[in-house]
């Protein structure tokens, strides 16, 4: 972990044993397939999804559970393992080109957004990702200007419907 990256709230907890040193353990990734095969299926909760995306490196799609969180009528990803994820590194590098996946693949362009603009969106992930949560040094319902305050640690994502663009 790098000198600039915080602490991880989860590591205190039994959360350590699907997470250390923001990645998830072998536990953690077995979590993740089911989660990515129930969510993939479109069950509860609505909020969750499975994101697709191609691997930087080895170029076969990744799938990934994710929570959709929705501020002011836009859905939004959020990285909860922060920018070292490995979901953000593959989006980056196939240029927000991905799929959503929630009982039918759809085909989305994911924009990068701006730390100054994150905080909403945030404070909404907290209050909607169960799990997801446990991961901030924030609780649910924490003012907003506190957000505001991390909101370089952890990407954001607006999801753009109208599908994949050239990269």
């Amino acid at each position: 972990m790098s000198a600039s990256r915080h602490f991880d709230p989860a590591e205190g907890t039994f959360l350590r044993l699907f997470y250390r040193n923001w990645r998830p353990t072998r536990l953690g990734r077995w979590v993740n397939r089911f989660s990515c095969w129930w969510s993939g299926l479109g069950l509860p909760p609505k909020c969750q999804a499975v994101l697709e995306v191609d691997g930087r490196i080895s170029g076969h799609r990744r799938s990934n559970p994710v929570v959709i969180a929705t501020v002011e009528g836009e859905r939004y990803l959020v990285s909860m393992l922060g920018p070292e994820s490995d979901w953000v590194k593959n989006v980056e590098a196939a240029h927000g080109n991905a799929i959503i996946r929630q009982g039918h693949r759809r085909r989305v362009h994911l924009v990068a957004v701006p730390p100054e603009e994150r905080a909403p969106v945030l404070r909404e992930y907290v209050r909607i990702a169960r799990s997801g949560r446990h991961h901030f040094p924030l609780p649910v319902g924490a003012p907003l200007a506190n957000f505001e305050a991390i909101a370089g640690s952890y990407p954001v994502y607006r999801i753009d419907p109208s599908g994949m663009r050239p990269g």
